[in-house]
C-alpha cells in the first residue's frame, strides 16, 4: 500500500503565487547560507555490515516542523521515515526505520528507532499485522509532535465493508511513544466497499490543524477533520466528498485561500487526475484537471504532471501546459538550491534520476539512480537534500542510504554524499 506511499506526498503547502511548498514527507528550505558541502564534512559508515552503537533519541519539546517534514521527538530538526529496511530473503519484512535528526547538524544514524508491528502495531482479534507500512506524517493530536499513519493488513471475510486498515502511531518528546491505535472512520463518512487507504495529510478547512482525506470509492473521498483523539478518533465531523477520482495523492494551497485542495488521482498506475479544492468545511468543490500521468506534484510552477509524453508543466488552474523532456515515473519536490523555488526531483525504476530547476529547468547530468526516499532540509542550512536508498541484485539483503545535500549551483546537488549508511543496522546479522 505504499508512497511515501505512495505514502509519499502527504503534506501540507503554503500558497501559490508565493512560495508554494509541496511533497510528501518533504520540505521547502529558505535563504541560502555556505554551501553543505563546504560545511559538513562527509560521513560514512566505513563496513555497512557492521551496526553503529544505537545513541538515545534526542529528547525535544514540541515544535512546528516545515509543512510535509516529520519531526516525532519535536525538537526542530527532521527526521527520515525508511520503510524498506534490507533484510534477508524470505524473512519476515522487520517493520520501519526512524533516523532521527539533529538541528543544525543533519540526519544521525545511530539515534534510530525500529517500530516493529509486534511491538508497535495494534492487534485485531488477537493477530499482529504482518503487514506495516508508513503513509504518511503530520500533527494529529495538536500537540506539536509529528504523527505517524501506517498502513495495516486486518483479516477480513471480504462481505460488506472492509475493516479500517490505518493505524495511528504518536509523536512524544521522545519520539514514536506507545502501541498504534486503530484509525476510526465511522459509516456515515465511508463511501462503497473499497479498503479506506491512501490516507494524505492537510489543513483542508484552514483551521490551523492537520485534517486526513483517505481513499472511499465511486468518486468520493473520506474526510476526517482534526485534531484527533489518543484513541484514533475525529474531534470534528467525518463526512464523504465529492471527488472527481478515489485516490488522494497530495495537498497543498493552490488558490491561496487558507485552505488545503486534494489532489485525487482516478486510480493508481497511470490515471488522470484533478484537484478537490478545500474551505471552510472542508474539501468538496471541483478544480482543474489534469491527463493521464503516473504521478503529479504541486509547487510555485503550479502543477507538474508526468506524463509518457514527457512532464507536464500546468502554470495555473486551467492553463496550458509546458512539456519538459524528461523521463520518469516518479516526482518528488523540494527547494535544493535555497532560491525558494520549487524544484522538482524526477525518479523511475532503474532509470536515472532528472533534476527539473523551478519545475521548468531540466539541469544536465543525474546524481545516478536509486530510490528517492525523501526530500528535506535535514541540516538546516536552507536548502533540501535529497535521500536516496540504492540496492544491488548482485548483494541481496543489503543496500546503501545516501544523503546528497542541496547546493546553491546550477546542479542543485552537491556531487559529494553527505552521508552515507544501511538500513541493515535496524535489523542486525
Amino acid at each position: 500500500m505504499a508512497t511515501t506511499g505512495t505514502h509519499r506526498h502527504g503534506c501540507r503547502a503554503g500558497a501559490l503565487g508565493a512560495a508554494l511548498l509541496a511533497a510528501t514527507l518533504t520540505a521547502c528550505g529558505g535563504a541560502s547560507p555556505p554551501d553543505a558541502a563546504a560545511s559538513h564534512s562527509p560521513v560514512a559508515l566505513a563496513n555497512k555490515d557492521a551496526v553503529a552503537a544505537a545513541q538515545p533519541i534526542p529528547r525535544g519539546t514540541g515544535a512546528t516542523p516545515p509543512a510535509g517534514t516529520p519531526d516525532f521527538n519535536g525538537d526542530g530538526a527532521p527526521d527520515l521515515v525508511l520503510d524498506d529496511l534490507a533484510h534477508d530473503d524470505g524473512g519476515d519484512d522487520p517493520g520501519i526505520g526512524i533516523v532521527y535528526g539533529k538541528k543544525k547538524h543533519g540526519l544521525v544514524p545511530a539515534a534510530r528507532q525500529l517500530l516493529s508491528p509486534a511491538k508497535y502495531a495494534a492487534p485485531t482479534k488477537g493477530q499482529t499485522p504482518a503487514a506495516f507500512g508508513s503513509e504518511a506524517a503530520c500533527d494529529l493530536n495538536a500537540d506539536g509532535f509529528s504523527d505517524l499513519v501506517v498502513s495495516t493488513d486486518p483479516p477480513y471475510d471480504g462481505q460488506g465493508m472492509p475493516p479500517v486498515p490505518l493505524q495511528l502511531l504518536f509523536g512524544s518528546p521522545k519520539g514514536i511513544a506507545g502501541q498504534g491505535v486503530k484509525l476510526r472512520i465511522p459509516a456515515q463518512a465511508r463511501f462503497g466497499n473499497d479498503w479506506p487507504d491512501q490516507p494524505v495529510c492537510g489543513d483542508f478547512d484552514g483551521d490551523g490543524k492537520d485534517d486526513l482525506v483517505v481513499h472511499a470509492s465511486g468518486g468520493r473521498l473520506t474526510y476526517l477533520p482534526g485534531p484527533f483523539t489518543r484513541a484514533g478518533a475525529s474531534r470534528g465531523t467525518p463526512r464523504v466528498a465529492q471527488s472527481s477520482g478515489n485516490v488522494p495523492a497530495v495537498a497543498a494551497d493552490v488558490n491561496a485561500d487558507g485552505a488545503d485542495d486534494v489532489l485525487v488521482r482516478a486510480h493508481n498506475g497511470t490515471a488522470r487526475s484533478a484537484v478537490v479544492l478545500g474551505g471552510p468545511t472542508g474539501p468538496g468543490r471541483p478544480g482543474a484537471a489534469y491527463p493521464a500521468g503516473t504521478d503529479a506534484a504541486f509547487g510555485d510552477f503550479g502543477t507538474a504532471v508526468l506524463t509518457p509524453s514527457g512532464l507536464k508543466v500546468y502554470a495555473g488552474q486551467g492553463a496550458a501546459a509546458r512539456t519538459v523532456r524528461v523521463d520518469g515515473s516518479a516526482l518528488d519536490t523540494g527547494d535544493l538550491d535555497g532560491d525558494g523555488r520549487t524544484d522538482l526531483v524526477v525518479s523511475g525504476d532503474g532509470t536515472d534520476i532528472r533534476l527539473v530547476g523551478g519545475g521548468t529547468r531540466p539541469v544536465a547530468g543525474s546524481p545516478g539512480t536509486g530510490r528517492v526516499v525523501a526530500v528535506a532540509d535535514f541540516d538546516g542550512d536552507g536548502r533540501d537534500d535529497v535521500v536516496l536508498q540504492r540496492t544491488s541484485d548482485a548483494s541481496p539483503g543489503k543496500d546503501s542510504v545516501v544523503v546528497l545535500p542541496g547546493s546553491a549551483t546550477s546542479t542543485l546537488l552537491a556531487a559529494a554524499p553527505q552521508l552515507t549508511f544501511s538500513t541493515t543496522q535496524f535489523t542486525p546479522r
